[in-house]
C-alpha cells in the first residue's frame, strides 16, 4: 500500500510541475526562463520515478498485477503450434 500511496504522490508531483510549466508559459509570454526549468524538473522526476519503479520491481517489492488490461502471459502454459 505505501507504494502505491508513493507512486500517486510523485505523479501528483509531476502534473504539479507540468501544470506550473503551462501557467509560467502564458504568464511569460514565451520570455524568461522558467517554463524550462518547471519542464526540466518534469522530466527530472519522470526519470527518477521510472527508475525507481524498475528498481523496486527487480528487488521484488512490486509485481506485474494479472487483472490489468494488459494480461502478462503464463509461462507455465504449453502451447500449441496448431491454430
Amino acid at each position: 500500500m505505501f507504494m502505491k500511496i508513493f507512486i500517486v504522490l510523485f505523479l501528483l508531483t509531476i502534473l504539479y510541475s507540468l501544470a506550473s510549466a503551462f501557467f509560467f508559459l502564458v504568464r511569460d509570454k514565451g520570455k524568461g526562463d522558467r517554463t524550462v526549468k518547471r519542464l526540466t524538473w518534469r522530466i527530472g522526476l519522470s526519470l527518477v520515478l521510472f527508475i525507481l519503479l524498475w528498481g523496486a520491481y527487480q528487488l521484488g517489492w512490486i509485481e506485474p498485477s494479472s487483472n490489468g488490461p494488459v494480461r502478462a502471459p503464463d509461462m507455465n502454459q504449453k502451447v500449441d503450434d496448431q491454430p
